[in-house]
């Protein structure tokens, strides 16, 4: 609607990073380079946590992007609330176990496959990749311990998969309260909110992807971004989608902190209501 009034080619702060507009600030790259080592040198677990908003799920879907196909299968969960029996059985069907015998589904069937693939996948010189999203929320259903235990299959002494657990951070609390499983991560890696200089980076960035040749917002509303959008580049999204929607109605030439800050009133004024 509001692109060919800021003569842009695209929406700049769509929230999947696509075509170039994922911004790797500086916790992005530590946490990517870690990402990369711990597969790479097939560590058995990668514990990766931040705020809400923050882009882990993002980062973590541009890091196995980036695998090459000796790190496969690869598997993304993102809806983790479920028994141990049924993410089991999922894990093998998304890893591509053989096919389930009767009784289809229980935990020593889906146990059984999801060891015959990964003895395979190792013969065949793969490692494979099993990235849990949402993590936090798997204390609550006792997943937890399965994911511990998948950790036993081995392949030549090594971890026959690398599993990595994304979520809040509460999932540092979770793990630690499981000693058997916090002593397996090998690698541990923190995801921050931006700067106030990473904030104005991100947004320039994202402005350049969409095709903008000049600056649409003033330098008082990218600090009003950050302030208001806690530096998480979700909120960033919302707000800045919504400023300049909110800037072609009112046909201004530029966006100030008086356009975010009304976006962000009306926001919470109807998230109130």
């Amino acid at each position: 609607m509001y692109l060919n009034y800021w003569q842009l080619a695209s929406k700049p702060f769509e929230p999947c990073a696509v075509d170039g507009t994922f911004f790797p600030c500086e916790s992005h790259e530590a946490a990517l380079l870690k990402l990369r080592y711990a597969v790479e040198n097939r560590r058995g677990a990668v514990l990766l946590a931040g705020p809400a908003g923050v882009g882990k799920t993002m980062l973590v879907r541009r890091f196995c992007d980036d695998l090459d196909e000796t790190y496969s299968p690869q598997v993304h969960l993102v809806f983790p609330q479920m028994s141990s029996r049924d993410l089991l059985a999922y894990l093998a069907e998304q890893l591509g176990a053989p096919a389930a015998d009767p009784p289809r589904f229980t935990v020593e069937e889906s146990v059984r496959r999801l060891e015959t693939l990964l003895n395979k996948n190792g013969g065949d010189g793969q490692h494979a990749v099993v990235v849990i999203d949402e993590a936090h929320l798997l204390e609550d259903c006792g997943a937890l311990e399965t994911l511990r235990l998948l950790l036993n299959f081995e392949f030549e002494g090594s971890p026959a998969l690398t599993l990595v657990l994304v979520g809040q951070m509460s999932l540092i609390s979770a793990v630690g309260r499981l000693t058997s499983l916090e002593e397996r991560i090998a690698v541990k890696s923190l995801v921050r909110s931006f700067t106030a200089d990473e904030t104005g980076d991100y947004v320039r960035h994202r402005l350049r992807v969409a095709g903008a040749t000049r600056d649409i917002f003033t330098p008082d509303a990218i600090e009003a971004l950050h302030y208001l959008g806690h530096g998480t580049a979700r909120q960033i999204n919302r707000l800045g989608d919504l400023a300049l929607l909110v800037g072609y109605a009112d046909s201004r030439p530029r966006l100030t902190a008086q356009e975010i800050e009304a976006v962000s009133e009306e926001l919470i004024a109807i998230s109130a209501d």
